[in-house]
This record gives C-alpha cells, structure tokens and sequence, in this order.
C-alpha cells in the first residue's frame, strides 16, 4: 500500500504473521528514513505487532546503503505511551520476560547499534518505555508541547528500557532517581534545560526542523558518525585507558575512510565536501 504526502514516497509497513498491518508507517525522502509508531488510538503504546515491525524496519535500515539517517517519531499526538497495558492483562498476553526479551530490549540494542545516526522527533507523549526508547536515540528533539513522564512507578513498576541506564547518565543520578520514583511529568523545555533531550523546536515548523537535521546528518561523513556512536557506546563502561585505546581504533578506521580523504581535499581547495558515508 503507497501513499503519496508532502513530497514523501510513504508506505505502510509492519508484519503479523503473513498478513499487513499498519502498526509501522516508513517514509524515505532522500537518504532520511522516517518511521512513524502508528497506533494513534492508543498514543501509539506499543503491542507485540509494534515492537516486532521496529525491530523488523531497523534491521532493514541498517543494511540499507541508500538510508544515511533515520528519524523515530509517532503518528498523532503522541509519540509513544509505552506499553498497551490491554495486551499485558490479556488472557493471552505476553509475559513481563516476553515484553523486556523479546520486545523492548532488542529495540534498544538496535537503536545503539545500527551505525547511523537516529533521531527521536518527539511530537507530543512520551511516557514509560516511549520516553526510554526516545533517550536511547542518538539525537533527541521535541516539539514544545511535547512531555516526559517516567511513569513506571505508578502501576507499581521500575523504569525499563534501558531508562536506568540512559537517565543518569544523561540528567544525574539525583533527578534520575527522582523523576523515576515520583513518576513526576517533565515538559520539553525542562527536558531540553536539564539536559535530558537535545533541543526543543516549535510546533508550527516542528517537522521541518527536524527533516532539516535529518538531511544535513544523512549528508555528512556517516560512517564516522557510525563510528562515533560506537565510541560513545563503548564511553559509558570504559575506564580511560579503555576509551583512548578505542579511540585510537575507531580513529585510524575513520582516517582510512574514502570520506577522510574528501573532507581533506574539500579544506585544501576550499569547497564544500561531498561526503558517501564510506
């Protein structure tokens, strides 16, 4: 099924069984891929389908040479509410090790593993797992009407999704500790001053701030950005010793890139770069 929107090549994508569902929606404008989580009804909580149709699409662009970045965002007004408690209390629902194992989990290993930069456009909501899943992204963004909120301890639950892991590190352990036990809701613009998310934009030209981010990442030299992603990764349990090491590596990869040698050649004569991610 295609639709045609705004310039975009937009299909439905997403697996159940053998039949289509419309649990993913996937744009691709350029070398910028765009997933959109597309359960509006329901904020855009996440079922079996969902989490699985990810996975699927970000293992799909991680080996897709024509894809240079990726923007994660949600269809509607929210961007993600987490986890659709209907199908937990379901007869037949999944198990809690189900949800983390084979759900959420592998969601967040992709996000920090496929080496290209990954941006959440954050549209509105982004509770419990959504909100985790959104800091586990590479580059955060948010509308100014867009939320946070940690919201596992309400219904009695820890923070998941790699939220004990990101937060911390990303805001401090003190207003990590707190936001994750009073479940207390944090606006875009105190997310962006306390260091939680990159930067807020404002509603009227949100989409179009992002997609200009999205396009001048996928235009810059993405195999370094690879590489850096995979320093930092490696940056949140070395110690120094361990980090210069890999610096070292992943330097002398970057320098034996065809990308190097443009970027060098491009400041000598004083041109713009052209840059293939190779």
């Amino acid at each position: 099924m295609f639709f045609i929107t705004v310039g975009f090549h937009r299909v439905i994508f997403a697996r159940k069984q053998n039949s289509m569902s419309e649990t993913i929606i996937f744009e691709k404008h350029a070398q910028v891929a765009i997933i959109r989580l597309n359960r509006p009804s329901v904020f855009n909580s996440f079922n079996r389908e969902m989490a699985l149709a990810l996975q699927s699409k970000l293992d799909e662009l991680a080996i897709d040479d024509t894809v240079r970045a990726i923007v994660l965002t949600g269809e509607g007004k929210a961007f993600c509410a987490g986890q659709d408690l209907a199908e937990v209390v379901a007869q037949d629902g999944p198990t809690m090790q189900t949800i983390l194992g084979e759900h959420y989990n592998p969601i967040i290993r992709r996000i920090r593993t496929v080496a290209k930069p990954i941006i959440a456009a954050v549209n509105g909501v982004a509770a419990g797992a959504g909100a985790n899943i959104a800091l586990a992204c590479d580059i955060v963004l948010a509308a100014e009407n867009a939320s946070f909120i940690q919201a596992f301890s309400k219904i009695g639950l820890i923070p998941d999704s790699g939220g004990t892991f990101f937060l911390p590190r990303l805001i401090g352990f003190q207003k990590a500790s707190a936001l994750a036990m009073t479940g207390e809701k944090v606006s875009a613009n105190d997310a962006e001053k306390m260091g939680m998310i990159y930067k807020v934009l404002p509603a009227e030209s949100y989409m179009e701030d992002v997609l200009k981010l999205a396009h001048e990442m996928a235009s810059m030299p993405t195999a370094a950005l690879g590489l850096i992603k995979a320093t930092l990764n490696q940056s949140m349990t070395n110690n120094l010793d361990e980090q210069l090491a890999l610096e070292e590596i992943n330097q002398i990869k970057a320098g034996a890139s065809n990308d190097f040698k443009e970027g060098v050649a491009a400041f000598i004569e004083k041109r713009k770069p052209v840059f293939t991610g190779k």
